[in-house]
């Protein structure tokens, strides 16, 4: 008999759709996001319009993929991503462990000193929350430049050899991270380990003949909880699980 369930999105992943911004960058692309990387969620592109590249930076070296309408790329947790817009670059965003994300499962490429404890690491990445709409923007498109840069140092030293500063980002960004593991798991064990658990017992449960689980189907459908929002990065219409 089927004892667990789960009726949350698909695979437990959250889904946003992404309109990457086109300040133009420091080292003269049009556009482009923040450079950063998540720790413990792989993330996934559906590219819906426009053009561009995402920039990653791994133990393995720099990488550029190019983007547009109708390309699939994802890319697995440690791997320091940057989005290039081109022009009119617009993604359907989908990421594993949903929650996860908005729960501070990334880290941008900030300065050494601004990675030192959580408190300092808030600051420098907090965006005004009561300011116009043009303040906002200022701010992130602040944090973007400051991440970027150092994205760009990273690179470099990587492609001389020297993969110690992008060690010691890993090392920081695991840190930063350390206190909020408790609530990481609690959010796993209802996302992504529930729904891994359904289909375990559905599958038990076919093999055994029974299809009572069948009775219960449903359907959910919703709406963006977030259109517009300044994210890493551009501007985001962000979808979460009811």
């Amino acid at each position: 008999m089927v004892t667990a369930s789960y009726d949350g999105f698909p695979g437990a992943v959250a889904v946003s759709r992404l309109d990457v911004y086109d300040w133009p960058t420091v080292d003269g692309r049009p556009g482009g996001g923040t450079p950063h990387l998540h720790l413990t969620c792989s993330e996934g592109y559906v590219v819906t319009d426009g053009e561009g590249s995402v920039q990653t930076l791994t133990t393995s070296g720099f990488q550029e993929t190019p983007l547009r309408a109708g390309t699939v790329a994802w890319f697995t947790p440690g791997t320091i991503h940057r989005l290039v817009n081109d022009g009119g670059l617009r993604i359907t965003v989908v990421m594993q462990n949903s929650g996860l994300p908005e729960a501070g499962d990334a880290v941008l490429t900030l300065p050494p000193d601004l990675l030192t404890d959580p408190g300092t690491y808030a600051a420098a990445v907090r965006l005004p929350t009561r300011g116009s709409e043009k303040e906002q923007a200022t701010a992130a498109r602040s944090r973007r430049d400051l991440a970027t840069r150092r994205f760009l140092e990273l690179r470099d030293a990587a492609a001389t050899g020297d993969q110690e500063p992008l060690a010691a980002f890993h090392r920081a960004a695991a840190e930063l991270v350390r206190p909020r593991l408790a609530d990481w798991e609690r959010r796993w064990q209802e996302g992504a380990h529930a729904a891994a658990t359904a289909t375990r017992a559905q599958l038990a449960a076919l093999g055994d003949g029974d299809p009572r689980h069948l009775a219960a189907a449903r359907t959910r459908a919703g709406g963006p909880t977030a259109t517009g929002r300044f994210g890493m990065c551009g501007r985001l219409d962000v979808y979460h699980e009811a």
